[in-house]
């Protein structure tokens, strides 16, 4: 008998338990560890943020569900791996064994990186359920008091896809409620052009993504470090080449969503040999740890180096293309593992998910959708 483990509460955690179900023998057990039983889906978000979606349209209760299936779900939470041990410590003093474990967390969002950022300083997110439905409060203030908007993502993140999605999204509420002529929109990130999104471009989507926003009058300021964010003020600086400041921009805001960097989860971060000093799970091409062989990691909780150098830090994003091929690739490997072979499956790591075309696609699908 195998015990097998996940630790994680979003799309690669319960992708991840539906693929490895079938490369289980009838005498191994699965079981999730996940903070709390309700799953929501992260890229709904940014409907629910501006009211195209409520927010029990996106989610989903998994007690039923998982037990249907035969896994066991332990929504105590992942309190600290220890590999060594074989052990996960959960978040109410119990502890797991393993004899495989994967690593599906997600991140943990750096807001506290930068003074002012987040939904407990003065910008909103709509990285979590719970932050978008903050968001679509703010915003409905900033329909009855109409003022400048400031969307984007801050130095060091990965995921710019979903900024650029709720910029139109944003943009198309605001005309459907006639206030758009009133707001003034800026885009700022850490990428060195529009549409560079962690990535050195996917196609032409820098002149996509320029043209879409020239067409919608939304300004924008890459290369940007945002300094500090204070209400209604953000004091961003825009980098040059050479990593120089180049220009100190202060930017009044009625209205604010930018994207954090990301880090790995307190459970795993600070480990030896398992994660980089970010936090990130290291694993080799066959998305195992090569310190710890039978530890794997799927997802955003995965290192990955950069593209290449830029004057501001930029993240690799894991799409959904990415994320779903890691997932496949990690359940034969621990199938052959099972079964006493070595595992050969390697996954596909490239875009796919999310280039320019596709973010104006899916936004204009969400119009009609909505």
């Amino acid at each position: 008998m195998a015990e097998v483990v996940v630790i994680g509460a979003g799309l690669s955690r319960t992708l991840m338990a539906y693929e490895l179900l079938p490369q289980l023998g009838k005498d191994d057990r699965l079981s999730v560890i996940s903070q709390g039983a309700v799953y929501h889906f992260v890229p709904s978000n940014p409907w629910v943020a501006v009211g195209w979606r409520k927010r029990n349209e996106i989610e989903i209760d998994l007690v039923d569900i998982m037990k249907r299936k035969g896994v066991r779900l332990l929504t105590q939470g992942a309190k600290r791996v220890h590999p060594i041990e074989n052990r996960v410590e959960l978040g109410d003093g119990t502890s797991i064994n393993y004899d495989y474990l994967v690593v599906a967390t997600g991140p943990e969002l750096a807001f506290d990186e930068i003074p002012g950022l987040g939904p407990q300083g003065h910008t909103q997110s709509i990285c979590h359920v719970d932050h978008a439905s903050h968001a679509k409060d703010a915003f409905e203030k900033l329909a009855a008091n109409p003022g400048p908007v400031v969307i984007g993502a801050v130095q060091g993140a990965s995921c710019f896809g979903p900024a650029y999605e709720f910029l139109f999204i944003l943009e198309t509420e605001l005309r459907r409620r006639k206030l758009r002529d009133q707001v003034p929109m800026t885009f700022v990130t850490s990428e060195p052009y529009v549409g560079h999104l962690g990535l050195d471009g996917v196609g032409d989507t820098k002149g996509l993504l320029e043209s879409e926003m020239r067409e919608k009058h939304v300004k924008w300021i890459t290369n940007a470090r945002v300094k500090s964010v204070e209400a209604g003020r953000m004091i961003v600086e825009e980098l040059g080449e050479d990593g120089t400041v180049h220009k100190t921009h202060e930017l009044p805001f009625a209205y604010s969503m930018m994207l954090p960097a990301f880090r790995g989860v307190e459970a795993v971060r600070g480990i030896d040999k398992l994660t980089n000093p970010r936090g990130f799970v290291m694993v080799d091409k066959h998305q195992r740890n090569p310190a710890f062989p039978n530890v794997f990691a799927v997802g955003v909780c995965v290192a990955i180096a950069p593209v290449g150098a830029t004057p501001v830090s930029v993240g690799v994003p894991k799409t959904g293309f990415m994320i779903e091929s890691m997932v496949t690739a990690t359940a034969l490997n621990i199938g052959a593992l099972l079964r006493g072979r070595e595992p050969s499956a390697q996954p596909i790591r490239h875009a796919g998910a999310m280039d320019a075309r596709s973010i104006v696609a899916w936004t204009q699908a969400s119009l009609t959708r909505s």
